[in-house]
């Protein structure tokens, strides 16, 4: 079997931030987590009545409190300045915690001044390439394979959690695959899959055989030797617009 090294999470830490440009914002949640939401000023939020039995939300002093009791599908929330600012969107899931579920960062959402707007703009064009398919990629990799003192330290980067647990990927169920880290640069998003041959013949990978959604689909191997070898499992790498599990 593949020895897959233990990711480094520090970028968690820092706070994701995103601006406010009138697109909705997805806010992924993990069961029994609480995540903190930054506004730049005092808001309220208007929760769905069928969704209040899963989630708790409570909005002090610009800051909303979002917990989710047990796991739910996206959601879309309204969420209003109660000043002269604007009215948010919020696309609200939550997901089940595992053991190797990482903790949330919080989310500061910023509001772009029309003078900022070409500057933001460029900056955002710039990240998007210097952080293009093949950087993300090799990044992923890096952090999965590469030994602890090797591993970069990208700035922007955050760190997301993953459901560990089994999903269905790969067409034919010939193929385990089972998430293992994901992370968030910008508007993108990286998650290394790990994928485990379940047959007792060698398997070629195909990109093309993949479910969901990907901008980018990476192999570290395209080839799988019989369940129990040692070569039986490898990584995927995908690269998507959205979080791992809405893409799917």
């Amino acid at each position: 079997m593949v020895s897959f090294a233990q990711v480094d999470d520090a970028a968690s830490n820092s706070p994701e931030r995103i601006v406010w440009n009138k697109a909705p914002i997805a806010i992924p949640l993990v069961v029994s987590e609480e995540r903190l939401v930054h506004f730049p000023d005092s808001v309220s939020i208007g929760l769905p009545q069928s969704l209040t039995p899963f989630l708790r939300s409570q909005s002090i002093n610009g800051t909303l409190y979002l917990l989710a009791r047990q796991p739910f599908e996206t959601t879309r929330v309204m969420v209003r300045s109660e000043t002269d600012g604007p009215i948010y969107v919020l696309d609200i899931s939550a997901s089940p915690s595992g053991s190797d579920s990482r903790s949330l960062p919080d989310v500061r959402i910023l509001l772009e001044s029309p003078q900022d707007a070409g500057a933001a703009e460029s900056t955002s064009d710039n990240r998007s390439l210097s952080l293009g398919y093949a950087t993300l990629t090799r990044y992923a990799a890096q952090q999965l394979y590469a030994p602890t003192r090797l591993i970069p330290h990208q700035s922007g980067v955050v760190a997301m959690p993953v459901n560990a647990e089994p999903v269905d990927l790969v067409h034919g169920a010939k193929v385990e695959a089972v998430p293992v880290a994901a992370w968030k640069v910008g508007l993108k998003y990286v998650t290394a899959v790990k994928l485990t041959n379940r047959t007792q013949r060698p398997l070629v990978l195909d990109p093309r055989e993949l479910r969901g959604s990907w901008l980018a689909a990476t192999f570290q191997h395209n080839r799988l030797l019989p369940a129990g070898n040692a070569a039986d499992t490898t990584a995927v790498y995908l690269v998507s617009d959205r979080p791992f599990d809405v893409a799917l």
